[in-house]
């Protein structure tokens, strides 16, 4: 099989299309609340610096950030998600509203609270990490709420991602009743998978763990080409997907698929600043390509070039289309392998 080859003119007639096409987001939004400051001396209290806090940001976390990378890119998309019933769920609207994003159906449990990480940011380092969440299962009415929601969306989206972060929304019913949906209607379904959830993906179109994700849930470590081709394999073949993407960090990503050779794309980040979110960018531009009209392996290439935009980013953070085009005009090789 040839290596993909995306030319800058290829990129813009794909990206072009981009408008043309909207995607249903489901799964776990959240808030990353960002407290920027200066550590100049030590409590006197405990072992730990003093933050003297100068900025303080909010933004679109989880599934909410794939839907803001969807539309920075500049797709049309959907958010099908759970908040809790508080002073938070108002503001998480908000936000998403503020960016563009006003399909929203944020369905509220008062049994939970609407997830919001706090990082304390001192010195552009992470001090420490404060969640805000619960992580039960969807039950009772809400629940049943979600499901009439996304079975009412279904008509109208070309793509479907599962933003699965393990905070109560995906679970087996969900994500069958999805499967056999989708192929009867011949829409694209991607998942972003937690670890623990994984053998409730089967028959989706493509699934994108990490590396450490992919072993885990192939029960082979990763550690060389050998291993990482087995792992991939044994994947594609146990989900029954037409596409397993493992994301792979400082080595790049690698993309599997039945009957052909395994497509390696090296990294081409230049700097990395924070991965925060980058896995949110990847399953974004992955499928709003191939919704668009490219090949897995095309959109393979386009989501490695978004993801090394925002790993420069401090922060969770979003990819536009003038980025992703001048990310692919930079170019880098792509190589592939049986």
């Amino acid at each position: 099989m040839s290596p993909p080859r995306l030319t800058v003119e290829e990129t813009r007639r794909l990206t072009a299309r981009f408008p043309d096409h909207e995607i249903l987001v489901v799964g776990d939004v959240m808030i990353d609340q960002y407290v920027w400051g200066e550590a100049g001396r030590i409590s006197p209290e405990a072992p730990v610096p003093v933050v003297e806090v100068t900025n303080e940001t909010m933004r679109l976390g989880g599934a909410a950030n794939v839907a803001l990378n969807i539309v920075s890119l500049g797709g049309r998309v959907r958010v099908l998600a759970l908040a809790g019933a508080d002073a938070l769920a108002p503001q998480l609207k908000s936000l998403l509203e503020q960016h563009g994003i006003r399909a929203i159906d944020l369905v509220e449990d008062a049994g939970r609270p609407t997830t919001l990480k706090s990082r304390i940011m001192a010195s552009r380092q992470q001090v420490v990490r404060i969640d805000r969440e619960s992580c039960a299962p969807l039950a009772g009415k809400p629940r049943e709420e979600l499901l009439a929601k996304l079975r009412g969306s279904l008509d109208t989206v070309r793509g479907i991602i599962v933003s699965d972060y393990g905070k109560g929304v995906v679970d087996l019913e969900l994500m069958e009743e999805l499967a056999a949906e989708t192929r009867r209607r011949g829409i694209f379904l991607s998942v972003d998978p937690k670890e623990s959830h994984f053998y409730q993906y089967r028959k989706v179109s493509v699934v994108t763990p990490n590396s450490l994700e992919a072993s885990r849930a192939a029960r082979i470590t990763i550690r060389d080409p050998e291993t990482l081709e087995t792992a991939g394999r044994t994947l594609l073949h146990e989900l029954e997907c037409d596409g397993v993407l493992i994301t792979r960090g400082g080595e790049g990503m690698s993309l599997f698929r039945d009957g052909v050779p395994t497509t390696h794309i090296p990294v081409m980040a230049r700097e990395v600043f924070d991965v925060t979110g980058a896995g949110d960018t990847v399953i974004a531009a992955f499928t709003l390509a191939h919704v668009a009209g490219a090949t897995l392996e095309q959109s393979a290439v386009l989501s490695n070039a978004a993801a090394a935009v925002v790993v420069g980013k401090m922060g969770t953070a979003s990819v536009s289309r003038p980025e992703l085009e001048g990310a692919i005009a930079a170019g880098f090789p792509v190589k592939s392998e049986s």
